[in-house]
Formats: C-alpha cells, sequence, structure tokens
C-alpha cells in the first residue's frame, strides 16, 4: 500500500478531522500537509483563533505523516510557539516535515500558515515541533 493510501485510510476513519473540517492534502513517509477554515466556533472570546485549534491541525499533520508508512507512530510530546492570530474565516495549512529519525523515533517540525483565500499569500502564525514512536502495528491491514 503507497503511503498516501495509508494516510487517507487513517483520514477516513478520523472522526476529528471531519468535525473540525480538516483536509488532508498531501501525505508521505517524511512530509504531510493538511488545512481548514477557521469558523465561529475556532474562535476565542478575543475573536482569534484559539491556540488550541491550532495545535489539533498542525498535530494532525503530524500524525498523517508519521502514520503513513502503515507503522502506527503515537505523539510522545509535543510543543508550539504562537508567533501571529487567525481570524474567523481564514485557511489555515499546517505542513509537517521530518527533521530528524527514521527508526521507531521521529522529531517533525510543523509549520502553521493562514491566508484569506485557499491559495492566498501564506503567513506564518504558528510553529509546532513533536516527537512521534512507532509501535510495531500496522495503521492498514493488508
Amino acid at each position: 500500500m503507497d503511503h498516501d493510501a495509508v494516510a487517507r485510510a487513517m483520514y477516513d476513519r478520523d472522526a476529528t478531522a471531519a468535525a473540525f473540517g480538516i483536509e488532508l492534502l498531501e501525505a508521505g513517509p517524511t512530509r504531510a500537509t493538511t488545512r481548514m477554515q477557521v469558523r465561529a466556533d475556532m474562535c476565542n472570546g478575543l475573536a482569534v483563533i484559539h491556540g488550541g485549534m491550532t495545535f489539533l491541525l498542525a498535530d494532525s499533520a503530524m500524525a498523517f505523516a508519521s502514520n503513513s508508512e502503515n507503522e502506527v507512530a503515537f505523539a510522545t510530546s509535543a510543543e508550539i510557539d504562537w508567533l501571529a492570530p487567525a481570524t474567523e474565516g481564514q485557511w489555515l495549512t499546517a505542513t509537517a516535515e521530518r527533521r530528524a529519525g527514521g527508526g521507531r523515533s521521529a522529531v517533525w517540525d510543523v509549520t502553521v500558515t493562514a491566508t484569506d483565500e485557499p491559495d492566498g499569500d501564506p503567513t506564518t502564525i504558528a510553529l509546532f515541533r513533536g516527537r512521534t514512536r512507532k509501535v510495531g502495528r500496522p495503521v492498514v491491514e493488508d
């Protein structure tokens, strides 16, 4: 099974991604990209996206990339730096890239950008770093 197909099978079972309108744009063993549009119910009392929603999108990109080799990988830790706010109607894109690893453990950097249109000029709003660990069972049974 190819990497994108494994990630898409995982995506199809991901109720959280569906609930928040997260799209899987691409996935492979060293990279994945997710996207969502900021809705009013994702914003806090200051009318900007809640930090947890930005974290969710970044974590999802890391999850689809880290599991695309058809071996279950769980996040073991993660941190995020919020650099700028995003508001209702904007599009957020998270691109995860593997920085180190290749065995059971890996380190991922995820850049989250915001645009006013799906293919607009991006502004970086957050930087996320996460770590994953493979546990030795398949994501999708053959």
